[in-house]
């Protein structure tokens, strides 16, 4: 049995899109590719390494393959990160037949293809990138660990790492640290529902009530009804 972790960049609003420089990915008019590189500094590099550390395969959105395949093989022999990429077995998850050049590529049908790879035998799967993935690998509950470092960026428009599709979880922090640029990096694995309660009071005020069947209102008809109380002093 496999595990798939997944390494995020992001910006504080959830967004991931071309990090690494502004011709990366403009898909949809984004025009801020190349936001995470001013930010780096040994804390990080020594957090990326533990990630790549033990052996590991890749799991891959057929775009961030695409960028993959542009950059690393050609990032120099002398480069860890890139000869790690080249070597290992790249499964890229898409329903179209372009051809998968880059050595070491496999090509995935589906969800189900996936979880029947993370049941085989084989390297722990690395997902880098590839935002389209992470709704369905949650909904289907693939995913066992999430490396996030969330940059002190506020980018308003892009794809997010919780996208459309993205079913309600309860995350658990396993570890954190701060970079000196002011990055958060942190650990997180999934700890089931999404625990719920109340801070509210048991006895709720006349205003209260009046909010809620408001809000009920609003949810009937689509449009704002007029709020009426009881008044709260007679």
């Amino acid at each position: 049995m496999r595990k798939i972790s997944g390494g995020v960049f992001q910006s504080l609003d959830g967004v991931m899109q071309a990090p690494g420089g502004p011709t990366e990915d403009w898909t949809g008019g984004f025009a801020l590719g190349g936001w995470s590189t001013s930010y780096w500094d040994e804390v990080m590099g020594q957090a990326m390494g533990g990630l790549f550390e033990a052996p590991f395969d890749l799991l891959l959105g057929r775009k961030t393959y695409e960028i993959f395949a542009a950059h690393w093989p050609y990032a120099g022999a002398d480069n860890p990160i890139g000869a790690a990429f080249d070597t290992a077995n790249k499964y890229v998850l898409t329903r179209g037949n372009d051809l998968l050049e880059w050595q070491n590529s496999h090509r995935v049908a589906g969800i189900e293809a996936v979880a029947a790879l993370k049941a085989s035998a084989g390297r722990d799967l690395l997902i880098q990138g590839s935002t389209t993935l992470y709704p369905q690998l949650f909904a289907a509950g693939l995913v066992d660990r999430l490396f996030v470092m969330t940059f002190p960026v506020v980018l308003g428009q892009g794809k997010r790492l919780f996208g459309d599709g993205t079913p309600s979880l309860a995350l658990k922090l396993i570890d954190s640290q701060t970079s000196t640029t002011g990055v958060s990096i942190a650990t997180y694995v999934p700890a089931g529902a999404v625990p719920i309660g109340t801070f509210q009071q048991s006895e709720p005020s006349a205003r209260e009530i009046a909010r809620q069947e408001r809000m009920k209102r609003e949810d009937i008809n689509g449009s704002l009804a007029p709020l009426r109380t009881e008044p709260l002093i007679s």
